[in-house]
């Protein structure tokens, strides 16, 4: 997949690049991340590196690309977001991000996120019929931000995801190339 850079004018997702290594462990150091977000704990260099080099890098030549999202062209990385595809699941892909704290609550994430559905379901990015997005129960700012971007609430999966070798209960809603933008009705009160 050749790698593109989104914007809206307010938010730009580019690919990470070795410069970001010192924002991503930094922001990585944040509990509020490692309690939602199944990376390593402690984080530390060799894992942002691994995921600059590697991670990322395999990702976009697989067709799962993952964007830095910053608030200027070639600004710092504030977080990231990125659209994981399974080679058996083919038409779907899983969204997944996280945000710097200092950047929370400004509605960042939310239009990153639609940038990447955007590019999901057009045909001349990846032509996706479906986006999913999953989170353990209690990330309440993880399930405003996508529902506000039109996915749809499917159910709780118990024990249905593991972090750091502990099972947890996790929501799940989607996305279709059908469904409208914009908030999404019919997710339960508390969610």
């Amino acid at each position: 997949m050749e790698e593109r850079t989104l914007t809206d004018g307010t938010v730009w997702l580019s690919r990470p690049v070795e410069s970001d290594i010192e924002a991503i462990v930094e922001c990585c150091q944040d509990p509020a991340i490692a309690e939602w977000v199944t990376i390593p704990v402690p984080y530390g260099r060799a894992d942002a590196e691994y995921f600059v080099r590697t991670r990322s890098a395999e990702g976009w030549a697989a067709g799962s690309p993952c964007w830095a999202i910053r608030l200027g062209e070639h600004d710092r990385l504030v977080g990231t977001v990125g659209l994981g595809v399974r080679p058996s699941d083919e038409g779907s892909a899983e969204i997944g991000y996280w945000l710097a704290a200092e950047h929370r609550r400004r509605g960042l994430m939310s239009r990153a996120i639609a940038l990447a559905c955007d590019f999901g379901f057009d045909s001349a990015g990846m032509g996706l019929t479906r986006i999913h997005w999953r989170a353990f129960v209690g990330n309440h700012a993880s399930a405003a931000a996508v529902r506000a971007q039109g996915f749809r609430y499917e159910g709780l999966a118990r024990l249905g995801s593991v972090l750091r070798g502990s099972r947890r209960d996790h929501w799940m809603a989607a996305r279709l190339n059908t469904d409208p933008p914009g908030p999404a009705d019919g997710w339960p009160a508390g969610v």
